[in-house]
C-alpha cells in the first residue's frame, strides 16, 4: 500500500483532511466549544490572525518537510532527533493555532474565513496536549516509532538477516508454506517493542484531541470530511455494503484455489484464510498470488515486468514513462529539481524508509518521490500513482496555504490510483511496451489481477481505522490490542492469523501506518473514488470501450477536467469537487461493480456448489 503524500506530522499543520464550516452545506456537530465567546473579537481580528498564521505556516511546513525528508532518507539517531524537534515545534504551533482559531467560533465571519479557521482546528493528526513536556514526549515517540519501523529486520533460522523489502519479496514469490510462515512471523518480531510507545502515544494524542474539544482522537479524525463524525462512519458502512457481495465472491474463489495448492488441512474451506498465504506481508492485497488463482486460458500474452526489461526500462526510464502520461493530458513536465532530489533506488550504505511516497517540500515546485524502485510491472503502476500526488500538489500550489491539499484525504490517493487504472493494455501498446492488445477473452485474467489488488484491499482499508477508533475511544484496551485486531480482520476480511499469537504480540505495529500515525480511511475512500473518477473521465474522453479497457492517455479533454478538480485543492467541501468530476455530491461504489462486472459473473459461476462465507 502506498503511504500518504506527506509522511510527517511536521508537514501536517496544513490539514490532511477538512472540517465542515459555517456557510458550507454541512455543519460539524462533533466539536465542543473550547473557549467562551469573546465579544471583543471582530472580523478584522480574524483576518489579522489568518494572515499572520499563513506566513508562519509556510515556514513551518518547509522546515518540517525538510527534516522529515532527511530522516526518512538518512535514518540515524541524529536525524531522528532533528525530525522530532521539527515535529514538536510544528505540533506545538498547530495546537496554538487550533486554540486561537477556536476563540473565533462565535464571530460572524465569511464562509472562506470559517473554512480556514476550521482547518486550523482540525489540522493536526497527532495533536499534543498544551504542555511543553508532553508535546516533546509525543514528538519523540513519533520519531522513535518511525525509526523502529524503518530499521526493522529479521534474522532467519538459517542466519540470514533480511530487510522488510527482502521479506516482502519472498512473501510475493514463495509458495512454500513454512517459508511464508517464517517471513510472516519474522517481520512481526519488530513490533512488540513498539507497544509501550504506542500506548503512550494514544494517551497523549487523545489528551490533545480532547483539549481541542473532541471526545477522542478517533472522533477528531472522523470529523475531517465535511460531515459529522457519526455521518462519516455511517457513510463508510454504506459504501462497504455496496462492495461486500463482490468481495465475498472473490474471497470464496481464492480460498478454494489456495485449498487446492496447500491442502484443505492448511486452508479449511469453512474458515478465514491464513494471512501468510495471500502474497503480501499484511494480506492487504493479493495480486502476488495471481499465479495460484489465475483462470484457465487467461494469460494476456505478455508479462509487463519482462516487457520493461526487454525495452531497457531502468528506474529513471520508468519514472520518465509515467511522466509522459501526465504530459499527454496537457500537464507541464516535472521540474529539473524533481530528478535531482528524488530518491529512486535503495542506497547500499544507509537505512532509508523505502515506502513509496510523494513529497511537496516548498508548496511551489520542489516536488519529489521517494521509492526503492523495483523494475517490475507493479512498481511501474506505483510510479504513476505517486506522480498523481505530485501533479496534484503542483496544481493547487496557487491556493492559500490553508487550501494546499486535496479535497479530502481520500482524493489524494484516489487521483494517483485513477491514473494507474489507465495503465491498460491499450496504453501499454500506445507507449510501445506491448505489440498487440489482447482480445476480450483475456479480460477475466486481467480483471482478476486487478481485483486481487483493488477489491481485496477494501475491507483492510476499512478495518485499520476501525481498530484505531476503538483504541482511541477506550473500547479496546492495551491488553486486548492484538485480539481486537484479529477479530476485525476476521470480520471484514475473512483472514486469520496463521498461528496462535503470543501474549505480547502487537501485530498492528507491523503495518507502517499504525506506528507512523497515518490515518487509513483515506485508502478505503480512494479505492471507491478512483473507480468513480475513472468512469467519469472515460465518459469525458469519449471512450466507447468497457470501463475496464479504457485509458485516458493522450486525451486533453480528460486532462482539462482533471486539472479543474486538482486546482481547487481543499478550497471547497469535497462534495463540490466531487460534483465537478462526477456530477454527484455523493460517493457511489457502483463504479467498482461496473468495472468488475464480467469478473463477478465468472466468479459466481465458479463458486456454485461451494461453501462460501467465513
Amino acid at each position: 500500500m502506498k503511504p500518504t503524500f506527506k509522511l510527517t506530522a511536521a508537514a501536517l499543520i496544513v490539514a490532511t483532511s477538512l472540517s465542515a464550516c459555517n456557510g458550507d452545506k454541512t455543519t460539524n456537530n462533533d466539536v465542543k466549544p473550547v473557549s467562551k465567546a469573546n465579544t471583543a473579537l471582530t472580523v478584522q481580528d480574524v483576518d489579522t490572525f489568518l494572515t499572520a498564521t499563513e506566513k508562519e505556516l509556510v515556514q513551518l511546513n518547509i522546515e518540517g518537510s525538510r527534516a522529515a525528508w532527511i530522516n526518512s532518507n538518512f535514518i540515524t539517531d541524529d536525524t531522528s532527533a532533528l525530525a522530532a524537534i521539527a515535529d514538536q515545534k510544528s505540533t506545538e504551533a498547530g495546537v496554538r493555532f487550533a486554540m486561537q482559531a477556536a476563540k473565533f467560533d462565535t464571530v460572524d465571519v465569511s464562509a472562506d474565513q470559517r473554512r480556514k479557521l476550521n482547518i486550523l482546528k482540525q489540522s493536526l493528526v497527532m495533536p499534543a496536549p498544551q504542555d511543553p513536556a508532553k508535546s516533546a514526549e509525543l514528538a519523540k515517540i513519533g520519531a522513535e516509532l518511525n525509526s523502529m519501523y524503518g530499521k526493522g529486520n529479521y534474522t532467519t533460522e538459517s542466519g540470514e538477516t533480511l530487510s522488510l523489502g527482502q521479506m516482502t519479496a519472498k512473501m510475493a514469490s514463495s509458495r512454500n508454506y513454512d517459508e511464508l510462515l517464517e517471513m510472516w512471523q519474522g517481520w512481526r518480531t519488530i513490533s512488540p517493542d513498539m507497544k509501550p510507545l504506542y500506548i503512550r502515544q494514544a494517551e497523549l494524542a487523545n489528551e490533545g484531541a480532547q483539549g481541542l474539544g473532541y471526545a477522542d482522537l478517533g472522533a477528531m479524525w472522523r470529523s475531517n470530511y465535511d460531515m459529522s463524525a457519526d455521518e462519516f462512519a455511517k457513510e463508510l458502512d454504506r459504501l462497504w455494503g455496496q462492495v461486500k457481495p463482490l468481495y465475498d465472491d472473490l474471497h470464496c474463489y481464492v480460498r478454494t484455489e489456495l485449498g487446492k495448492t496447500y491442502g484443505e488441512d492448511k486452508v479449511p474451506q469453512d474458515q478465514p484464510i491464513p494471512a501468510h498465504l495471500l502474497g503480501n506481508m499484511w494480506a492487504q492485497s493479493w495480486g502476488n498470488i495471481y499465479d495460484v488463482v489465475a483462470p484457465e486460458n487467461a494469460d494476456p500474452g505478455y508479462d509487463l515486468t519482462k516487457q520493461l526489461a526487454a525495452n531497457n526500462y531502468d528506474e529513471i526510464k520508468m519514472v520518465k514513462g509515467a511522466e509522459t502520461f501526465f504530459t499527454s493530458l496537457g500537464f507541464e513536465a516535472l521540474p529539473e529539481t524533481f530528478w535531482q532530489r528524488s530518491l529512486f533506488t535503495k542506497p547500499a550504505d544507509r537505512d532509508v524508509v523505502c515506502h513509496a511516497s510523494a513529497w511537496d517540500l516548498d508548496a511551489k515546485d520542489d516536488i519529489r518521490i521517494k521509492m526503492c524502485i523495483q523494475k517490475t510491472g507493479e512498481d511501474f503502476s506505483v510510479i504513476h500513482h505517486e506522480l498523481g500526488h505530485n501533479f496534484y500538489q503542483r496544481a493547487y500550489q496557487n491556493q492559500p496555504v490553508y487550501y494546499q491539499n486535496s479535497a479530502n484525504d481520500g482524493f489524494h490517493e484516489a487521483i494517483g490510483d485513477t491514473i494507474a487504472l489507465s495503465v491498460t493494455p491499450k496504453y501499454l501498446k500506445e507507449i510501445g511496451l506491448i505489440d498487440t492488445i489482447p482480445d476480450e477473452s483475456k479480460d477475466i485474467g486481467l480483471l482478476m489481477k486487478m481485483a486481487l489488488d483493488k477489491v481485496a484491499f477494501i475491507p483492510f482499508g476499512l478495518m485499520v481505522d476501525q481498530w484505531r477508533w476503538k483504541v482511541y475511544s477506550g473500547e479496546v484496551t492495551p491488553e486486548n490490542y492484538n485480539t481486537a485486531w484479529w477479530e476485525l480482520r476476521e470480520k471484514y476480511q475473512g483472514v486469520r492469523a496463521p498461528i496462535d499469537r503470543e501474549s505480547n504480540a502487537f501485530d498492528p505495529g507491523a503495518k507502517y501506518h499504525v506506528p507512523g500515525g497515518v490515518p487509513y480511511s483515506r485508502y478505503f475512500l480512494a479505492h471507491i473514488q478512483q473507480f468513480e473518477f475513472h468512469r467519469a473521465l472515460c465518459e469525458i474522453s469519449g471512450n466507447t470501450d468497457p470501463i475496464h479497457r479504457c485509458s485516458i492517455y493522450n486525451n486533453k479533454d480528460a486532462g482539462t477536467a482533471l486539472n479543474k478538480v486538482l486546482e481547487m485543492g481543499s478550497s471547497q467541501p469535497w462534495q463540490e469537487a466531487y460534483k465537478v468530476l462526477t456530477g454527484s455530491e455523493q460517493m457511489d461504489a457502483t463504479a467498482i461493480l461496473d468495472y468488475f462486472a464480467p469478473l463477478q459473473t465468472w466468479l459466481k459461476e465458479k463458486n456454485q456448489g461451494k461453501q462460501c462465507g467465513f
